[in-house]
C-alpha cells in the first residue's frame, strides 16, 4: 500500500496507513458473564482469557472471546460507582472501544492528535513477565474510544492482568465458522454525517469507499444517509445518520436508546453462511425475518447466480449482487433489552458492496421489530 502523508499536512504518515487491521472490540455490558455466555453458546466464541478480582483487577471483569481472527472483550463493572457501571446505566450494552492493530502506536496517536483528535491516553506500555502491550487512545463519536494497539512484544494472553487459566468453557453445538470483522457500523446525529466523514478523513486519513443518500436507503416510513469510510485495506466503518421520514428511523431509535452516537452493529465474515446461520439458529440465536415476497424478488433481481436458494430461504439469508460478484447476509435481533447492538453475518463472493439491493427488505424487517417495541 502506498503510504500517504497526513491530510492535515503534519508531515507524518496518516494513521490509516499505519493500521494493519482490527485488534479487538470491547463491549461494556451490565453482566459480562451472561453476555460472554451468549456469545460462546450462541455465536460459537471461545473464552481465551479473563481479568477480574482473581487476577488483581478490582473494579471490573472482562472476558476475551475469540473465533477465527475476531477478538471481542466483554467488560462489566463491579461497583455502582464504577466508570463501566455508570456508562452502561446511561447507554445500555454496547461497543465502547475500537481497537486497531499497528506497529507504530506513537506515530498513529501523535498524528491523529495533531490533526484534532481528543487524546484520552498517551502511548504507554502494559508490562508483565510475558512482555509488553503498547497502546494509546483517542476519542471518536460520543464516548466511543479508538485505541491503537501493538502486541508484537507480548507473548501472553490478551494483556497484563488477564489469565488464560480456569476460563469458562462451553461445549454446545456445531462450530459456527465466523472468521473476521468485515465492518463496524457507527450511528451519528442527524445533520452530522458530513462532519464525521470529514473527521475520519482529516484525523485518521480514512477514505470514502461509498455513499448512500436518503432516497437510496428508505422505506415507506423512514430513511437514512450513509457514508462508508475505510483505511484503503481491511478496516471498514460505515457511518449512518437518520434522515427525515414519516416515522422514527432505526438510526434515531438507536440514538435515543444509546443516548448518544455509537456503534450500531458489527458485521462478521464467514465463508459458509449456510453452515454458520444453521448452527447459530440451533444454538438459539434469533435473526430478523425478510418479508414473504423477498425470495421471489431476489431471484429475479440477482439473476442466474449459483446459491442454494431453498437453504437461504429456510434460514432467512438475504442475497445481493454487484459488479464484483454476490454476497449473502443476515442480521440478528438486538442482543440486549435496549436496541443498542446487533450482529450481521456476511459471506462475500467477490462483492464489495453492503447489500444495497436488500436495504428495503432489511429496514422493513427492522421496522417490524421497532413496531413490536412501540418505537416506530
Amino acid at each position: 500500500m502506498t503510504v500517504l502523508t497526513h491530510p492535515a499536512d503534519t508531515g507524518r504518515a496518516a494513521p490509516a496507513d499505519l493500521i494493519t487491521g482490527w485488534d479487538h472490540l470491547e463491549l461494556w455490558v451490565g453482566n459480562a458473564r451472561a453476555a460472554a455466555q451468549l456469545l460462546m453458546s450462541g455465536f460459537g466464541f471461545t473464552c481465551a482469557s479473563y481479568a477480574g478480582p482473581e487476577t488483581g483487577v478490582r473494579d471490573r471483569v472482562s472476558y476475551v472471546l475469540e473465533q477465527g481472527c475476531v477478538r471481542l472483550v466483554v467488560t462489566a463493572g463491579l461497583a455502582s460507582g464504577s466508570e463501566v457501571t455508570a456508562h452502561v446505566a446511561r447507554h445500555g450494552d454496547g461497543v465502547r472501544r475500537l481497537g486497531l492493530a499497528t506497529g507504530r502506536v506513537d506515530d498513529a496517536f501523535e498524528s491523529s492528535v495533531e490533526a484534532g483528535a481528543p487524546p484520552l491516553a498517551p502511548p504507554s506500555d502494559h508490562l508483565d513477565a510475558d512482555g509488553a502491550v503498547r497502546d494509546a487512545t483517542i476519542g471518536v463519536f460520543g464516548s466511543t474510544e479508538l485505541a491503537f494497539v501493538d502486541r508484537s512484544a507480548y507473548h501472553g494472553g490478551f494483556a497484563p492482568g488477564f489469565s488464560c487459566e480456569d476460563v469458562p468453557v462451553v461445549a454446545v453445538g456445531d462450530p459456527v465458522g465466523l472468521e473476521r470483522i468485515d465492518h463496524v457500523v457507527g450511528n451519528v446525529e442527524e445533520g452530522r454525517l458530513d462532519d464525521w466523514v470529514d473527521w475520519y478523513r482529516r484525523v485518521l486519513g480514512f477514505r470514502e469507499m461509498r455513499h448512500f443518500d436518503a432516497d437510496q436507503i428508505s422505506t415507506e416510513f423512514s430513511a437514512l444517509r450513509s457514508t462508508v469510510m475505510w483505511n484503503g485495506d481491511n478496516v471498514v466503518m460505515p457511518l449512518n445518520e437518520p434522515a427525515q421520514g414519516r416515522r422514527r428511523s432505526q438510526i434515531q431509535e438507536f440514538l435515543d436508546s444509546y443516548s448518544e452516537p455509537g456503534v450500531q452493529h458489527i458485521a462478521l465474515h464467514t465463508t459458509d453462511i449456510v453452515r454458520a446461520v444453521d448452527a447459530m439458529r440451533r444454538r438459539g440465536v434469533r435473526f430478523l425475518s425478510p418479508p414473504a415476497t423477498y425470495y421471489e424478488d431476489a431471484r429475479r433481481r440477482c439473476g442466474d447466480i449459483d446459491v442454494p436458494w431453498s437453504e437461504l430461504q429456510r434460514l432467512g439469508v438475504l442475497v445481493d449482487v454487484d459488479g464484483g460478484g454476490h454476497l449473502l447476509q443476515v442480521f440478528t435481533e438486538t442482543l440486549s433489552d435496549r436496541p443498542t447492538l446487533f450482529v450481521e453475518v456476511i459471506q462475500r463472493e467477490g462483492a464489495t458492496g453492503f447489500g444495497e439491493g436488500n436495504f428495503k427488505a432489511l429496514f422493513e424487517a427492522i421496522e417490524r421489530d421497532q413496531a413490536r417495541r412501540g418505537n416506530l
